[in-house]
Formats: structure tokens, sequence, C-alpha cells
């Protein structure tokens, strides 16, 4: 489980600009400690639920057990602006661990020297990355050939559906194509006055996980050129999912009264979620959903299934968003070889990951602990371990000023889905100019 993504990435955002001045990048290791030493280590995470927590401290307790000379003193709760606080500040009770839920801000992390360069460490484990760990993983945990975290459990994004609700609208299947979520979503939505008994899916960008860059996965779709330059404007699968976006929105009511809608939602995280209460039939979200939902007490039989994918690629059926929580070393850290050896526990060992992706409901990070028979998991969890496992899976491409161009093309979105942005073409070049003026700065 995760606080919302947007309110994570706008501080995290913030957090790092300001980082970005405090630290340097590192030559070798830095690393001079002995990890065969007895030492303790800090270890900092943002994980905040009890069953969270537990699960973190049980992996802690098995490494201790691995390890018996390294013990790791855990922080949890943390925040990237927290983080970015004890890395501007270092010193002895600083994180010699970090990690973080902000997938996006991996390219500011790295290219900014906010965490430590892991190739040595991983050079001298003889660590593989690539017989480890799903591609896309690899991808979002390293920025312009220069790794600096690792993944460690991974978020799949599919749909979730009201069984029940399909059965009374008289609907046999998921959707596959987005053509056919719309049509479904329309069969599904029943209106009560001037708003509504049942929406069959919420597509309003502030809705619940319906953000740009999560409708984009259903797109083939390229965020940069080959120049580093925004490519939001000349690939038409952003033009296209923005089109589809907003038709979605006037075809189930228009913006203004899905907003006042959404206004009677409770909270994301809380037992009132919208699908929870049956106020909303579709969702898209992530694996956690599932056992929330449950706890919940939804009094209605839950589907699962990859989210629809664009209609000129039902081939890639199956695919869906990525993302994850990744993990580093403190580039400040005098112990640096003692973390390396927690980093490197969680990350790559098949048994602490299948415990702890068990203990917290994600997706394991692995692809030896994508297979493992000791996952414990509701069988519709499958939907999530095959998309995780998809070659067309996809995340958003890193970035030297992090997440910042996401949050710019939401903000087109805001602007664009309720109608303030008349022409879509000329809205995305200016939008694309803008992202490139935001990079060029940070360089």
């Amino acid at each position: 489980m995760r606080t919302s993504r947007l309110t994570t990435t706008a501080v995290a955002v913030a957090a790092i600009s300001v980082l970005a001045t405090a630290c340097t990048g590192q030559s070798g290791t830095g690393a001079t400690d002995d990890p065969k030493a007895n030492t303790t280590i800090n270890f900092w995470h943002g994980w905040n639920s009890p069953a969270e927590v537990k699960a973190v401290q049980d992996n802690i307790d098995r490494f201790e057990k691995a390890h018996p000379n390294i013990k790791v003193k855990v922080s949890g709760n943390i925040n990237d602006d927290k983080l970015n606080q004890a890395l501007r500040a270092g010193g002895s009770n600083g994180p010699d661990v970090v990690s973080s839920f902000t997938t996006a801000n991996v390219g500011k992390f790295c290219s900014s020297g906010a965490f430590a360069d892991l190739k040595p460490f991983i050079e001298k484990s003889k660590l593989d990355l690539e017989k480890t760990f799903p591609k896309v993983l690899l991808d979002y945990t390293q920025f312009e050939g220069k790794r600096c975290a690792l993944p460690l459990l991974t978020d799949a994004y599919g749909l979730y559906y009201n069984k029940d609700a399909f059965r009374k609208a008289g609907i046999t299947a998921p959707p596959k194509t987005m053509s056919e979520l719309a049509s479904v979503a329309k069969k599904l939505t029943v209106e009560k006055g001037d708003s509504y008994s049942q929406l069959g899916f919420m597509p309003n960008f502030h809705g619940y996980e319906t953000v740009a860059s999560h409708y984009l996965s259903s797109w083939d779709h390229k965020y940069f050129d080959e120049n580093g330059k925004s490519n939001i404007a000349k690939d038409p699968a952003f033009a296209e999912m923005f089109t589809y976006q907003k038709q979605l929105v006037d075809d189930l009511g228009g913006y203004a009264k899905l907003e006042k809608y959404r206004g009677t939602f409770g909270d994301e995280w809380g037992a009132k979620h919208p699908f929870h209460t049956g106020q909303v039939a579709m969702q898209l979200d992530g694996e956690w959903r599932l056992g929330m939902a449950e706890d919940a007490g939804a009094d209605f039989e839950i589907g699962v299934a990859p989210m629809p994918v664009a209609d000129d690629e039902a081939d890639s059926y199956g695919k869906g968003f990525l993302s994850g929580t990744v993990v580093g070393i403190a580039p400040a850290s005098k112990k640096q070889n003692a973390a390396w050896e927690l980093v490197k526990y969680m990350t790559s060992d098949t048994e602490a990951v299948v415990n702890f992706a068990n203990g917290i409901r994600n997706v394991p990070s692995t692809l030896e602990a994508l297979k493992s028979p000791d996952l414990k998991f509701d069988p519709r969890f499958r939907t999530f371990l095959d998309i995780a496992q998809h070659p067309k899976s996809s995340t958003p491409d890193g970035a030297v000023n992090g997440s910042t161009y996401q949050l710019t093309l939401q903000d087109f979105g805001y602007q664009y889905e309720k109608g303030a942005v008349k022409d879509l073409q000329a809205g995305l070049e200016k939008t694309a100019r803008q992202i490139d003026t935001d990079i060029a700065k940070a360089k």
C-alpha cells in the first residue's frame, strides 16, 4: 500500500530539487567498513500500516539471523521530504539504507548523487542483474547508465470489477480494449437525479489512480525521443489517450457531474473507497486493492483482470503499469559495505523477497520469487504476477529532474478534461516545450 501517488510525487519533487544542491557523486564504493565486523546500521522506509511495519521487521529479523554481526535500526513512515533532510545533514544518526516509493524520481536520485552508485557493490558481489530482475524494474532503478537503486517489490496495476454488477447488466467478461471499457462503463452506469447510484468507471484524472501515466500504459508510447526531447506532441499515443479520456468523461455525464459525485467518495486508503462501497463498478488500481477490498467487507464478488489496451494493440492485452519501491545506500554512510549486505539481501534473496511480498501483499520483484511455490496469494492475484512479467508492461521514463515532467503532463490533463484547453495538439506542443525547458534548467 502507498500514500497518494500525486501527493507523494509532488512532495518528492520539491525535496529532491533541494537535495540536488547538497549531494555530490562518489568515486569507487566510498566504503571502508568491514562487513564482517559487529556494527549497527540504520534503515529508513516509508511503510506505516501495522501489517506493513510488521512485515518489514520480520524481514529484518531474518536478515539479522543470517548476518549476526549486523544489527539494523529501523525507522518507518519516512517520506522523501524527511529523507532529504537527513541525507543533507549526514552524520551517524542518518540512514545507511534508504528507500522510496517514488520510482519516477530515480533519475534525480542517480544524477544528483542523492543515492550512492551501486555498481561497485554489484560487481564485487557478482550479482547478475539480468538474471535476477525483470527488465522493466531494472530500467526504473537506473538513469543514463548509473545504477543507484534496486527494486524492492513491485506494484502492478490492473482492472478491478464488480462481478455482481456485471451479471446484473448482462456483461459476461471484463473488457479487453479501450472501446470495450467505454461501452461497459456506460452500460454499468446508473444515474440517479443529477448524480449516480452506480458509476461504471471514474474516468477523471483526479479519480483514484486514474492519472495520465496509468492510462498511458494501455498504449504503446514513448515520453522522450532519441535526443531526449519531449515526445508527447509527436507520439500519437498521447493525443489518442487524452482524446479517449475526454470522450469518456463527456459520455459518462461530463466533468462537473463526475467531480460532484467524486466528492461523495471515501478515502482512497479507507474502508469506504468507492469500489468497496459499490459506488464505482470498475476501478483501475494496484495489486493491494484486492486485499483492502476483502478486508473492508465488500459485499459483492470481486473480479480482477489486466487493464484494457488500445484497440489497435489488442495483441498486447495482459500488460499494465508497473511501479514499486526502490532501495539504495546513503552516500554519506560510513557503513556502506554493511548497508550493501542488507540491500542485497532484501532485494535479491528469493526467500526474503517472497516472505516480504506475502507480508505486505505486493508483487515480488525477482524472477525467481515470481515463480516461487511459497507465494501465498488469492488465485486472483495471479493476474498481477502475470502483468509484472509481461514484456510490454511499462513505467515512465526517468529524467534528470525526476517526475516533474509527469506532473506537467498531468496538469495539462486536468485542464483538458474540464474543457479549459480547446486545441489538444497545440496544448501538447506547449506542454512539451515546458517539459524540455524544465529539463534543460535541471542539467
